[in-house]
């Protein structure tokens, strides 16, 4: 029993503490940037063959710059339509390699994780600046990570949970209505929904970005925040 609840406390310190210390109280994990009339809208588990140009397709008929946080391993078989974020003004930042969470790994994977996600990232040429872990859970080793590679830490003050499966176009809509205010940065998701989830996000966004136009809200980017 000693040794359960030790394992438990080593746990906690490693992935559970850092984890609410960044998510709820840290200022050096961005969750809202504090501009009066601007938010931002961001994009996870990304890229995905079946959404993402249909996403960006939308985004191009509002003319709205949004960040990405893509998974990296998804790049290469994706270098078109990085291309074509890249070239609409769009900002991509890094989701981890394949989306494992932070909480159930060590040091050795951690490092794998980050070092073979820059890797990526430097062979496509892509700058990586922006970091937004899975589900935004942290350990010890994230942490070491994000620092030597420099990073900017980016969470959300709006989740709206469009990737469950139970989830209505409507649904998403009312809720981005609902929750967003001066700075928010707006989590959503392009890919790995269940039951073509992102689908309903982006029919969702067809009806929330003119409305939220018309609360007077601007569009931005994460670049803006660190100007």
């Amino acid at each position: 029993m000693k040794i359960i609840i030790f394992i438990l406390i080593l746990y906690s310190f490693y992935g559970v503490i850092p984890t609410i210390y960044y998510r709820c109280f840290s200022r050096k994990a961005i969750k809202n940037f504090g501009t009066k009339g601007y938010i931002i809208l961001s994009f996870d588990d990304g890229i995905d063959k079946a959404y993402t140009e249909k996403l960006l397709d939308l985004l191009n008929k509002y003319d709205i710059k949004v960040t990405f946080f893509v998974l990296a391993k998804t790049i290469d078989e994706n270098s078109k339509i990085v291309k074509r974020m890249i070239d609409e003004g769009h900002l991509i930042g890094l989701h981890s390699l394949e989306h494992k969470c932070p909480l159930f790994k060590g040091y050795f994977y951690t490092k794998y994780d980050f070092e073979y996600s820059m890797e990526i990232f430097k062979r496509n040429n892509i700058d990586l600046i922006y970091f937004r872990p899975p589900w935004g859970v942290l350990n010890l080793c994230t942490l070491k990570y994000i620092k030597k590679y420099n990073l900017k830490l980016i969470l959300w003050d709006t989740m709206v949970g469009d990737w469950r499966k139970f989830s209505t176009s409507r649904d998403i809509e009312k809720k981005i209505i609902k929750k967003v205010k001066d700075g928010s940065i707006i989590c959503l998701h392009d890919g790995r929904g269940r039951d073509n989830a992102p689908s309903r996000t982006i029919k969702a966004l067809e009806t929330a970005i003119p409305k939220l136009k018309e609360k007077g809200f601007e569009f931005t980017t994460m670049e803006n925040i660190y100007e």
